[in-house]
């Protein structure tokens, strides 16, 4: 891969920005994210009757003064998350178009830049096959983060992968803790859904980030072309077909394609899962301070 985003200027820009995760995650304490529990920090968020049992240092006197009741003063308390970055390392999604491997790059670094700053935990998985490789191990704060970083970029795409099986493949998905992203063109025969399914089973927020190169959404075919599927394993694999391509055949491409993200669309807003569609043929600024900023994953 010979195009890469990531420099000073790329992590510059999201110094401003923070990842909005439900508060209703449950976390680890020390952390950034403000839940609906309450706890240690120095920041107000209401008062309560005293119970027996309560810290009695946590009463308010000004208030007994007052109403000769104790009140205990309740504080917000912030949790620690565990943010996990699924990458497809397929031959479809980086092989055949460096712009889209740039783009699986960039958004991974940007979603791991923006956890590591939130004091949250990391962890990045390359899905190869069946399995997810996990070679940086846990990531906590920015030194081991760009430790990682360096050599995010020389990573290969090939190969076909099952998102199902790579998901259930992880030894520590977590539960109840964090935020799942998933990134693929989802041009996949494995049952991705299924994956899906199973992080929500664990009470993870999921996003799923689309990745299509501008050929893929509006292909400039014409005449007689041979498609050779770039995770085929050898020219005469059945994946490859030899047509002739005319106006109606497109026609009929762009609805199919129309089709398959409207289901994506569709299956994630009826159980509450981030999605975006990007087209990698675009500025990354688009999707860094655009796409997901609508999604709702940055603030």
């Amino acid at each position: 891969m010979n195009i890469s985003y990531l420099n000073d200027e790329f992590f510059s820009r999201l110094e401003t920005m923070s990842l909005n995760l439900k508060s209703s995650l449950a976390g680890y304490f020390g952390g950034k994210h403000l839940v609906k529990t309450y706890g240690q920090t120095v920041e107000f968020a209401d008062f309560r009757e005293y119970q027996l049992g309560d810290d009695i240092r946590r009463i308010d006197w000004n208030l007994f003064s007052r109403f000769e009741k104790y009140f205990l003063r309740l504080y917000t308390d912030e949790r620690q998350m565990q943010v996990q970055i699924f990458l497809d390392c397929s031959a479809s999604l980086g092989s055949e178009d460096p712009h889209k491997a740039a783009y699986a790059v960039a958004a991974t670094a940007a979603l791991g830049f923006l956890a590591v700053q939130n004091m949250d935990k990391l962890s990045i998985n390359f899905m190869r096959g069946e399995k997810s490789e996990n070679p940086y191990g846990t990531i906590i704060g920015k030194n081991g983060f760009f430790r990682a970083m360096s050599d995010l970029s020389e990573i290969t795409f090939d190969g076909e992968v099952d998102i199902e099986k790579c998901v259930k493949s992880c030894p520590d998905t977590g539960e109840n803790n964090g935020l799942t992203v998933i990134i693929s063109d989802f041009f996949t025969d494995s049952d991705w859904k299924r994956a899906v399914d199973y992080l929500l089973y664990k009470k993870r927020q999921v996003l799923l980030v689309q990745l299509l190169t501008t050929d893929e959404i509006d292909p400039a075919y014409d005449g007689r072309v041979n498609l050779l599927d770039s995770e085929a394993v050898d020219i005469s694999d059945t994946k490859n077909m030899k047509l002739r391509i005319n106006k109606a055949m497109i026609e009929a491409y762009t609805q199919a394609l129309s089709d398959f993200i409207d289901d994506i669309r569709t299956y994630c807003n009826k159980r509450g899962v981030g999605f975006i569609s990007v087209d990698t043929g675009k500025p990354i600024e688009r999707v860094l301070f655009g796409d997901l900023l609508k999604a709702g994953v940055m603030e």
